[in-house]
């Protein structure tokens, strides 16, 4: 966890960030947080794991290789917003998936790979996390984390820290 002054990926200002790559930097960390991830999810039923890039393609290759499943990524599309599944990746109806994230702040996304997987229609069986920052999303499928953290953000135009000059750290 930093502290500082960070604008999130959601736009959203916050005095603490959790950056993801420290943790996915160490593969047994990592390797233990998609065991719990995995063990979690064990009885979902699920046949694929999926994770939005970036940190969500380490992610779902080590829950997948864990829980010996195939492992795809939802890329963001070229025009508009959301994702979807390129490379030739298969996924329809009568699959039902795991998605894995690494930080959740509002959810967006596994929203979007939430909603790849639905348009290609497969079934979402759960939603796996490295931490959630006290996001409470419904995905329309449970939602586990490894660690929960409590971490306020604000609307820049309401932020403190801008209002008192601390300098920005875009994440």
């Amino acid at each position: 966890m930093l502290e500082g002054h960070f604008q999130l990926a959601s736009g959203r200002h916050a005095d603490l960030y959790i950056e993801k790559f420290r943790i996915l930097q160490w593969p047994d960390v990592t390797g233990e947080l998609c065991a719990e991830m995995a063990e979690r999810f064990a009885h979902a039923g699920a046949n694929i794991v999926a994770g939005p890039t970036t940190g969500g393609v380490i992610l779902a290759f080590e829950v997948a290789r864990r829980m010996g499943l195939t492992a795809i990524i939802a890329e963001r599309k070229d025009e508009g917003d959301g994702r979807e599944f390129r490379r030739g990746f298969q996924l329809g109806a009568g699959d039902r998936v795991l998605v894995v994230d690494d930080v959740l702040t509002t959810g967006g996304s596994v929203r979007d790979t939430v909603d790849a997987v639905r348009e290609r229609g497969a079934e979402v069986v759960g939603v796996g996390v490295m931490v959630n920052r006290g996001a409470s999303p419904d995905f329309g499928a449970p939602l586990f984390a490894c660690l929960n953290v409590e971490v306020a953000s604000w609307d820049p135009d309401t932020c403190d820290l801008c209002r008192e000059g601390v300098p920005l750290v875009i994440t």
